[in-house]
């Protein structure tokens, strides 16, 4: 038997109605409580009826009853006003610190053995996830409803992440913005030298050489440290000599250039492609967050992301090495890899900062019309027969595979518990 289990069977009410507690008095429920996460009691506010009198304070919770004085209770202050001990099985009287017997309720015989088996049976089995050969018995629309609060949920946190981010750049959205978006440029494999790129240049340097192309990428390059060496091409030479001027003005540290990642990548993913994008993207937007505060619908987003790297990437994927000829336009997925992750999460945070729900609705407007990751997880959901239609349900199935079913939290997953009461 599990404690938590337990916690479950008294939240829910899940045992027989007669109930008596072990001195022999007849219990009547009123309310369970509230389940309490922290340190202290189970549950709190819990109010009973013992006989012709009313309780009301909080109950503790245990497999056995020895286990009051295992963790110390009997000497706790906190476990003084106790109305209730519940424990699956009753092996000795307790007694608080000041003397008084706690009355206990033994829930053994008291409620269907098929619960905990069942229970059971998801914390030991290898299935992709533990419920999934009775997911077929819940309609899709409880499905749905616990998937909409856990993307909202997944949401809220991610972008109270960046709240942190926000204030170190003292309430800028357009600097924060920016960090985030370089960040997310490097699509993982290079994220971390890219959020480097982006806290050594500032936006606001940026900014000044907003209607130079050549400046802005001689900035981006340079800063990143990938104009060490000595070129051929008379392109990167002259990003190299306008860099040097501008770091002399500017007092920049570049980024070691042995940080940036090429092995095991696509040439059209080199982050030496990814920074020219990006600095068409700086060069083509000014005040590129204000204008998605104001931007409605997908495609209006999808255009401001619609860009592409200069010329001189035609037919280069590094410096100095001629390539076939193609133009580098920032493609689809990867525009929509950076409105989920940084678009969307942005509007969350700011929609949590202005305290403004308009922008939270805007946020998963675009979720819903942005298409689901193509991913193991994403996989693993529709072989079981759950088949993501948009970005909004994808985000909520990874948040529910990875938070919930990798850890078998089955009694703090909706699901879990709908299946779980089938069995009461």
């Amino acid at each position: 038997m599990r404690e938590d289990f337990l916690h479950f069977i008294w939240k829910f009410r899940l045992y027989t109605k007669e109930l008596y507690t072990t001195g022999g008095e007849e219990l009547i429920v009123i309310h369970p409580g509230q389940h309490n996460a922290d340190a202290g009691p189970d549950f709190t506010n819990a109010q009973i009826r013992l006989g012709k009198t009313r309780w009301a304070g909080n109950t503790e919770i245990h497999v056995k009853s020895s286990e009051w004085y295992v963790h110390g209770h009997h000497t706790d202050n906190a476990y003084s006003n106790i109305i209730l001990h519940v424990v699956y099985e009753h092996d000795r009287s307790v007694y608080d610190r000041n003397g008084r017997e706690v009355p206990t309720l033994e829930l053994k015989g008291k409620f269907s053995e098929s619960i905990f088996q069942k229970y059971f049976y998801y914390l030991n089995n290898k299935n992709w996830i533990p419920c999934e050969k009775d997911l077929h018995y819940l309609s899709i629309e409880k499905v749905n409803i616990w998937l909409n609060s856990l993307l909202i949920g997944r949401m809220e946190r991610k972008a109270a992440n960046l709240r942190s981010l926000l204030e170190h750049n003292k309430n800028n959205f357009e600097e924060t913005f920016y960090q985030v978006l370089a960040g997310n440029f490097g699509f993982k494999i290079n994220e971390q030298p890219f959020r480097m790129l982006a806290a050594v240049l500032p936006l606001q340097i940026l900014g000044r050489h907003k209607n130079s192309l050549m400046q802005i990428e001689a900035l981006l390059f340079g800063s990143a440290g990938l104009l060490n060496a000595d070129f051929q091409d008379e392109y990167p030479r002259a990003l190299k000599k306008e860099f040097e001027f501008l770091r002399n003005k500017y007092q920049l540290v570049p980024v070691q250039g042995h940080l940036w990642k090429f092995m095991r990548l696509r040439p059209p993913n080199f982050p030496t492609i990814r920074i020219a994008q990006f600095a068409a993207l700086v060069h083509k937007s000014q005040r590129l967050f204000m204008k998605i505060i104001e931007t409605d619908g997908i495609a209006g987003l999808i255009e401001l992301f619609d860009v592409e790297a200069s010329s001189y990437w035609d037919n280069h994927f590094v410096f100095d090495k001629p390539s076939e000829g193609s133009t580098k336009k920032l493609g689809k997925e990867a525009i929509q890899n950076l409105l989920l992750n940084t678009v969307v999460q942005m509007l969350f945070l700011y929609s949590l900062v202005k305290a403004d729900e308009r922008y939270q609705e805007k946020a998963v407007e675009f979720l819903m019309q942005i298409e689901p990751e193509i991913n193991s997880i994403i996989k693993g959901w529709k072989a079981v027969g759950i088949d993501a239609k948009n970005a909004f349900e994808s985000q909520a199935l990874i948040e529910l595979k990875n938070n919930y079913c990798n850890q078998k939290k089955c009694l703090s997953c909706s699901i879990g518990l709908d299946l779980l009461k089938m069995n009461s």
